[in-house]
C-alpha cells in the first residue's frame, strides 16, 4: 500500500471512529510506528486530523468524540491536572462538578478528602463518590444524556441556582486559541456551566492541552471569567495574555506521558 493510499485511509479511520491510536493503526497497515507516525505528523501539518499523543482524531465543530474513547484520551495529562486540583481543595469543602471526563477523573482523585459536599450534574461523578461515606453527594434534576450520563435542561438550571459554594470545577471541549472563548457542542450543557461558573466562589478550569483551538459550535463564555487553569503545557501566547490581564492564575501540571 503507497503512502497516500494508507494516509486517506487513516482520515477515514480518524473520522469515523473520532481517535485512533498509533499502534491500533501500526497493526492495521503492518507498519512500523515510525511509519505512522509520520504519516500523522503530515496529515496533521494538512490540518485533516489532530495529533495527539499516542494517537490522532478527527474533529467536528458540531459532534464532540464519543465518551468511551474520551475516556482514554489523553489520560495521563488528565490524572496530573485532576491530582493537581485534588491537592488545591481542602477537606470540607462545597463544590460544583459538571459533565465531561476530565471532571470524572478530578472526582476520583477527590477520594481521599474528607467531609466533601458536591453538587453535581454527572451521574457518572456522583457514583465515583457516592460511596464515601462522610461525603455528600447531591445530584441536580433534569434530562439525563444517555451517551455520558450527563444531567441537563432547565430543571438543572434552576436547581444548580439554588447553591452558592466554594469550586466550580469545570471541564470543556474547546478553547479559542486567539480570544479565549471556551467552546462546547451543546447549548443545555452550556447553559449548566454557565450557571456554575455564576454560582461559584472559585472556578477551576481543567483543560488538557489538546482542548487549545479544538472546534465547537457553542460558546459557554471566556477563559478570562475563571480564577485557574489546570493544564499539563503551556497555553498559546494570546491565552497567556488574556490571563496575565485578568489574572487568570495558570497551574501548570507536569504530564508523565
Amino acid at each position: 500500500m503507497g503512502q497516500q493510499t494508507r494516509q486517506e485511509k487513516i482520515v477515514a479511520i480518524a473520522k469515523e471512529k473520532g481517535y485512533v491510536t498509533i499502534d491500533e493503526l501500526a497493526s492495521k497497515f503492518s507498519v512500523t510506528p515510525q511509519t505512522i507516525r509520520r504519516d500523522i505528523n503530515a496529515l496533521a501539518e494538512a490540518e485533516q486530523i489532530r495529533r495527539h499523543h499516542g494517537g490522532a482524531s478527527y474533529d467536528s465543530s458540531t459532534t464532540n468524540v464519543a465518551y468511551a474513547t474520551r475516556q482514554i484520551m489523553q489520560l495521563s495529562a488528565k490524572e496530573q491536572i485532576a491530582k493537581k486540583i485534588a491537592a488545591e481543595i481542602p477537606n470540607h469543602a462545597s463544590l460544583f462538578i459538571n459533565i465531561g471526563t476530565t471532571t470524572e477523573t478530578v472526582a476520583r482523585a477527590l477520594l481521599n478528602h474528607q467531609g466533601l459536599q458536591v453538587i453535581t450534574n454527572n451521574l457518572n461523578v456522583a457514583t465515583i463518590l457516592s460511596g464515601k461515606e462522610d461525603f455528600t453527594v447531591i445530584i441536580a434534576g433534569g434530562t439525563v444524556r444517555s451517551r455520558d450520563g450527563g444531567v441537563m435542561g432547565e430543571a438543572t438550571i434552576d436547581f444548580i441556582n439554588q447553591f452558592r459554594v466554594d469550586y466550580g470545577i469545570i471541564g470543556i471541549s474547546g478553547i479559542d486559541p486567539h480570544d479565549g472563548s471556551l467552546l462546547d457542542y451543546d447549548y443545555q450543557e452550556v447553559r449548566v456551566a454557565q450557571s456554575i461558573i455564576a454560582n461559584s466562589r472559585n472556578v477551576f478550569l481543567a483543560a488538557d492541552s489538546v482542548k487549545f483551538g479544538r472546534n465547537a459550535v457553542v460558546r459557554l463564555g471566556n477563559i478570562t471569567q475563571v480564577d485557574r487553569l489546570f493544564t499539563e503545557e503551556q497555553p498559546p501566547k494570546p491565552i497567556l495574555a488574556l490571563m496575565k490581564e485578568h489574572q487568570v492564575r495558570l497551574e501548570l501540571c507536569a504530564s508523565t506521558s
